[in-house]
């Protein structure tokens, strides 16, 4: 079954912190169907909780977003944990990790501390050189990777002015909101088939998530309405779905866009207008 890990929501208070897709991660499959209408309902916020040593055996039925909920942790957590790769498919009798390996740079509650001695002890921040970075000095900042070059022809998903951008490494914004009114036209940013379309996702309402090829997903969250079931191909420019309002305080359309299940900032990929 395919899964996919939660992307972060819109609003603070209706997201699962992520830490990204979701995503991620961000489809569950078999989930959903076409063409339904639901309104409201937002849910509260959860930060994942590592589990140091267990594990949880996937049964038949399962998905990863029931799994990661179920002990208190993020589907895109779980998925990083796990090196679950896009499409996020999980198996019967396959075991997962509650916790993020040795290294992991996702152990959302992780802290560094000594024990045995009854107390914490903090270790100086040191530059690439091993150097001790004074309190006074400003740690050094990595540099950010040139935007990856996309072979997808995006195009705009919505017609409307922004009411909120993506923000690299802040988990409730992983994406760009585009204001609009109930029922507008939400259409495919580029070819590619239906991997997820439900509400299963706590923060994005009615979502559908695009698979453009092995590497590019695009998700559009909180419509008023579904028009496609997953497995179903579009054409970029195709409506798939009627915006609204669900896990939202208004009309929008959530969109996101993502690399290998990272999220990316849409407007470095989007036309210009």
């Amino acid at each position: 079954m395919e899964v996919f890990p939660r992307m972060p929501p819109i609003r603070r208070s209706a997201r699962i912190a992520l830490v990204p897709l979701v995503a991620l991660v961000l489809a569950l499959a078999g989930c959903g169907t076409s063409k339904v209408v639901r309104e409201g309902g937002a849910g509260a916020t959860r930060a994942s909780t590592p589990k140091p040593g267990q594990t949880v055996t996937v049964r038949r039925g399962d998905n990863l977003y029931r799994l990661a909920v179920n002990n208190g942790i993020s589907p895109l957590d779980l998925a990083m944990w796990n090196g679950i790769q896009p499409p996020y498919t999980i198996y019967p009798g396959q075991n997962l990790r509650l916790y993020p390996s040795s290294g992991s740079a996702r152990g959302s509650t992780a802290s560094t501390s000594r024990r045995g001695t009854g107390s914490t002890t903090a270790r100086a921040p040191t530059d690439s050189r091993g150097r001790v970075v004074k309190p006074t000095q400003t740690p050094p900042q990595p540099t950010g990777p040139a935007p990856v070059r996309s072979t997808v022809a995006w195009r705009w998903p919505a017609d409307g002015g922004l009411v909120s951008r993506y923000v690299e490494g802040d988990p409730t914004k992983q994406g760009v909101g585009i204001a609009g009114s109930a029922g507008q036209a939400v259409r495919a940013a580029g070819d590619g088939v239906i991997v997820y379309s439900g509400s299963g996702l706590v923060g994005y309402g009615e979502l559908v998530i695009i698979k453009h090829d092995e590497q590019w997903l695009s998700a559009y969250g909180h419509n008023r309405r579904r028009l496609v079931g997953e497995g179903d191909r579009v054409k970029a420019g195709q409506q798939i779905a009627e915006m609204g309002r669900t896990g939202a305080d208004r009309d929008m359309l959530h969109f996101e866009i993502r690399y290998n299940g990272k999220p990316v900032d849409p407007l470095r990929y989007l036309p210009q207008r």
